[in-house]
């Protein structure tokens, strides 16, 4: 279960800020969170923590996301809203390595942030110890806390008696507070470096060292970064002991709720051998922990649950005819040993049986680069694959026949090693759901909580992962906290986003906590069901490349007090058509003296429709008008919307109008227009045929868009029962010429008191110079005033488009010109 502990006490730290931390400060009223200080603490102990960031002031709750912690004397610091401080207690059981906390203000929740927790006591690096020849002396099995400086070199000398393990491990960019790629190496008194590391593949860009003393003495441990880089923010937590520092652990993986026994391998590890007792339940970040009589490792070695049991390579395998025999569903384990090494599993097939086969080594944080090949009986091959899941290698497979198969496991570059470790699943083919936010910000938290004003509400997009199934999918609100209502309708099948708005009672506690928030498939039969995951980019370099994550599987969500503003759709009396547009209308309802300008956003939009991307309403006005439009093939069906706005009360603070209705609708006529030329300074027709798809009741007006300048027509009125309509088209001697291809129709009929707009049908309007007179041609005498005639009963017959052409071309042949 999460945890959360309140108090009320406050005192302040002076803030450290710097340019590589990923960090969102976008959300003023909602507190920002940079990092924790320290960055770890020893478990059984307790620590003094400074959180920085922006507007904690008011910090009332610090939320972590496991068991193992208890805070007290919460405090803001008066002289700098940017702190707050708090007493943690680490219990003496709490789990080792990274943790995750985030702070809850009277205002909003921060960012989520890490905090690591270590074993050993904690000592703090002290300068001058630059030089190989001034060390600072340390003692085995502590922790030193330190900080890179731009070209800086930390010395650490301890000392060991033969034969005895000196083990160092680094947490640098694991630490999230800016880019420490560090570099650690072990020295003897000569200055001969017995051991040294950049990157490690367990540890990502942090590294760990460990040496056997080969005499008594002194030895000296170097931490610098990797490229002699640093600044204030470069912290770093140096495990330095006598605890086995394993490069791999084999198998990587195990039946859930049993006992295994694994194998702990590299770095000075020879094949230490424990057993640990499985959980029964599926766990991501589920870890192995090697210890011995020296010690336990600071971090765990990456450990795969699994439904079924193993199977074991038995070397030699290289070839096909020494295929180790592998029984399914278990999962195949083995080690590419030295370079050259191939892999063979054989094992049994069933037809039509479809499996996903997935190659884990990098997963697991082995050096392996695999490649994974399918073959038949008779050695053909079947499928293969390199870096379908990053450098792992994965494909799907229906097996077209019971029978013998084999499986090839090696490296892209032919590398080997004690630690190149792999491990191969086989499983039917699954459904599986994930719920998530979609980001509204580039690397950032930004709005990835729920934090609902009381008397108010928050709206978000939750985005739906599905694997292997289609559905409605409907969100479970079992979970959500007194005083907090959930609105949702289910997702359709062919959507992976919904609208949920969160509304909070008047009279709701004002408080957070973590919770799982829970989906599932519209039809409880289909027993699919998964969880909101969320992911934080905490250190990211150039070329956008991501060094240091952390994945979530819980959202906070948290009442605030009452905000001076709230939001409201009129739900409009008209349709969206396709093709068409509507101004939706917003209205705000305003506190006394609150006056600020409001920015709205539309985030949902339904599959074919569009919006701007932001409206403001402004200062001392109490309502705007969102552009929406929907295309040509907008889906057609009853949606629900909302707006999300945000204006400065001490801060931007965010709320969001109700869960409001708008249909979708298709067009209610369709225009055919005809093509028409016609020569500067002259009059022409363009015909419409009218196609009535959605009777209406009155009249409706048709405009005429598009026109080139000094062009110029009238608005034209008709009703359900007409079928052609004609626009009079009149030119100026100084239209331009040419062919203008962008006319179109925009009907707008009246409706329960508003207006449907959408626009349809398309043509061309050719303008032609006059044609030139004839030659020798005498001047045309002046018109004689005739009788006037009398009326004929029938109009003129209308030329088709083909009898114009023929007209135009016959008038040019009279008058010489081409």
């Amino acid at each position: 279960m999460p945890q959360k502990y309140t108090s009320s006490v406050c005192t302040g730290v002076l803030a450290i800020a710097f340019s590589l931390l990923l960090v969102d400060l976008s959300e003023a009223a909602s507190p920002g969170l940079n990092y924790v200080r320290p960055r770890g603490g020893q478990r059984g102990t307790e620590v003094s923590l400074t959180f920085i960031g922006a507007r904690l002031s008011d910090a009332v709750e610090i939320l972590s996301y496991k068991k193992g912690f208890e805070f007290k004397e919460i405090k803001g610091n008066p002289k700098n809203a940017n702190v707050c401080t708090a007493i943690v207690k680490i219990a003496p059981d709490c789990a080792l390595g990274e943790h995750t906390f985030q702070v809850r203000t009277k205002s909003g929740v921060s960012d989520y942030k890490t905090f690591w927790v270590g074993q050993f006591p904690e000592v703090a690096e002290k300068e001058p110890n630059s030089k190989f020849e001034t060390p600072q002396a340390i003692e085995l099995n502590h922790t030193v806390t330190g900080v890179i400086q731009n070209e800086d070199v930390d010395y650490f000398v301890v000392n060991a008696k033969k034969g005895q393990r000196i083990s160092a491990e680094i947490e640098g960019v694991r630490l999230a507070t800016t880019l420490l790629d560090p570099y650690v190496a072990i020295l003897d008194e000569k200055r001969f470096e017995l051991k040294a590391e950049d990157d490690l593949p367990l540890l990502r860009n942090d590294t760990a060292v460990s040496v056997v003393a080969p005499a008594d003495g002194k030895y000296t441990i170097l931490v610098r970064d990797s490229s002699y880089r640093g600044n204030g923010a470069a912290f770093y937590r140096l495990h330095v002991g006598t605890y086995p520092r394993p490069t791999a652990v084999y198998p990587a993986g195990g039946q859930l709720g049993t006992k295994q026994k694994v194998t702990f391998k590299g770095n000075t590890v020879n094949n230490l051998v424990q057993e640990f007792q499985l959980p029964n339940k599926p766990d991501d970040d589920f870890r192995l922990f090697a210890s011995d009589a020296g010690g336990s490792a600071p971090s765990g070695n990456v450990f795969r649950l699994f439904p079924h049991g193993n199977s074991f390579e038995k070397e030699p395998n290289n070839e096909f005819k020494q295929a180790s025999v592998a029984t399914l569903p278990n999962a195949f384990n083995g080690i590419i040993e030295k370079a050259g090494d191939i892999d063979y599993f054989k094992f049994q097939g069933k037809k039509n049986q479809t499996l996903e086969i997935e190659c884990y080594s990098r997963r697991i944080r082995s050096p392996l680069d695999p490649v994974m090949a399918l073959y038949n009986a008779k050695f053909q091959r079947l499928a293969a694959n390199d870096d379908s899941r990053g450098p792992d290698s994965y494909f799907r497979y229906k097996f077209p026949a019971d029978g013998e198969y084999y499986l090839s496991i090696t490296d892209h570059l032919a590398r080997g090693g004690e630690d190149f470790i792999y491990r191969v699943e086989m499983l039917p083919v699954t459904a599986s759901l994930d719920l998530g936010i979609p980001r509204n910000a580039r690397y950032s938290q930004e709005r990835q909580r729920i934090v609902v004003a009381r008397g108010n509400r928050f709206a978000a997009v939750i985005s739906v992962a599905r694997k292997n199934f289609g559905g409605e999918i409907v969100l479970d609100p079992s979970n959500i906290p007194k005083g907090i209502k959930m609105i949702a309708e289910p997702m359709a099948a062919n959507l992976t986003t919904m609208p949920v708005v969160f509304e909070a009672a008047a009279d709701a506690p004002v408080e957070g906590e973590l919770i799982a928030l829970k989906g599932r498939h519209a039809d409880p039969k289909q027993k699919i069901e998964g969880v909101f995951k969320n992911r934080a980019d905490l250190v990211r370099v150039r070329n956008n490349q991501l060094l240091w994550l952390k994945d979530v599987a819980q959202i906070p969500v948290a009442v605030v007090e009452e905000l001076p503003f709230k939001l409201d759709i009129v739900e409009p009396k008209v349709p969206l058509t396709r093709s068409g547009s509507m101004q939706l209308k917003v209205v705000v309802t305003r506190k006394e003296g609150f006056d600020k300008p409001i920015t709205l956003q539309f985030p949902f939009r339904p599959p074919g429709v569009g919006a701007s991307s932001r409206v403001t309403i402004p200062k001392g006005k109490n309502e705007a008008f969102y552009p929406l439009n929907a295309n040509g093939n907008a889906q057609i069906k009853k949606w629900k919307v909302f707006v999300i706005g945000s204006a400065d009360v001490g801060g931007a603070a965010w709320v969001s109008s109700q869960l409001a209705s708008l249909e979708v609708a298709d067009s209610f006529v369709d225009l055919k227009l005809a093509r028409s030329a016609v020569e500067q300074g002259k009059e022409t027709e363009i015909l419409c045929t009218v196609s009535m798809k959605n009777p209406f009741e009155g009249d409706a007006k048709i405009k005429l868009v598009g026109l080139p300048p000094k062009v110029t027509t009238t608005d034209i009125s008709f009703n359900k029962e007409s079928k052609e309509v004609v626009f009079k088209v009149k030119t100026d001697p100084a239209s331009p010429q040419g062919r203008h291809k962008s006319l179109f129709c925009q009907v707008e009929i009246p409706m329960n008191g508003e207006t449907v707009v959408h626009t349809t049908g398309r043509t061309e309007l050719r303008i032609d110079k006059p044609a030139p007179p004839k030659k020798n041609e005498p001047p045309k005498p002046k018109p004689v005033a005739k009788k006037a005639q009398p009326k004929k009963e029938a109009p003129p017959k209308r030329l088709t488009r083909l009898e114009k052409l023929r007209l135009e071309a016959q008038k040019r042949l009279e008058s010489g010109s081409k």
